[in-house]
């Protein structure tokens, strides 16, 4: 097994871990994944990872449920810089209306890595949101969204908000998407970390 083999496996491995702790609440493990200026970009907050923990802790006790999956990764490293991107769902249940309600949204997570002294750490997570829906948990429920309020949110992530925004929280409306200038710009932020510049 090669160098590089080495690194991606080691970064899939945390890409993994970061999913299993956060869902299951494992802080201090969850921490260790993190440089200590990590960020975190979500639809919900936005911040250090300090701040999403305990954003995080303080959702859940309020009854917040998010859930992760992961799909295939692709893996770049170049020396100490790697940057990859992570097939994923986002799952949330909340009530909307009074009417209990699941989404899910399909995306990536794209995240930029670095090694210092010999250890990988996120510097940057920012996911892209590609499709999502909602659906009442009860199929017979009846479920009248408000079509303004829906049509204020991007096309990828725009039921994953309205669901968020019922339970409280402020929406950032220019996350990457399938397509956009947001995507791209991401796109050439990734090129430009792995060949040394700052964020």
């Amino acid at each position: 097994m090669t160098d590089d083999m080495l690194e991606r496996l080691t970064i899939r491995e945390m890409i993994e871990n970061w999913v299993f702790c956060r869902d299951a609440c494992l802080w201090e493990k969850f921490r260790t994944l993190w440089h200590d200026e990590g960020r975190m970009m979500a639809t919900w907050t936005q911040g250090t990872a300090d701040e999403f923990i305990e954003m995080s802790k303080q959702g859940f006790a309020r009854g917040v449920r998010i859930l992760h999956f992961l799909g295939g990764s692709t893996i770049e490293v170049r020396g100490p810089r790697a940057l990859s991107q992570t097939k994923m769902t986002i799952s949330q249940r909340a009530p909307v209306h009074d009417v209990l309600c699941d989404v899910v949204c399909t995306g990536r997570f794209c995240d930029f890595w670095e090694k210092r002294a010999g250890r990988w750490g996120l510097v940057l997570r920012q996911p892209i949101y590609e499709k999502d829906r909602m659906d009442p948990v009860d199929p017979a429920a009846r479920l009248q969204l408000d079509p303004a309020l829906l049509a204020k949110f991007p096309e990828g992530y725009r039921h994953l908000a309205y669901l968020q925004t019922q339970i409280g929280y402020k929406i950032k409306l220019d996350m990457p998407g399938l397509t956009g200038p947001e995507l791209e710009a991401l796109y050439a932020r990734g090129e430009a970390w792995l060949n040394g510049a700052p964020l």
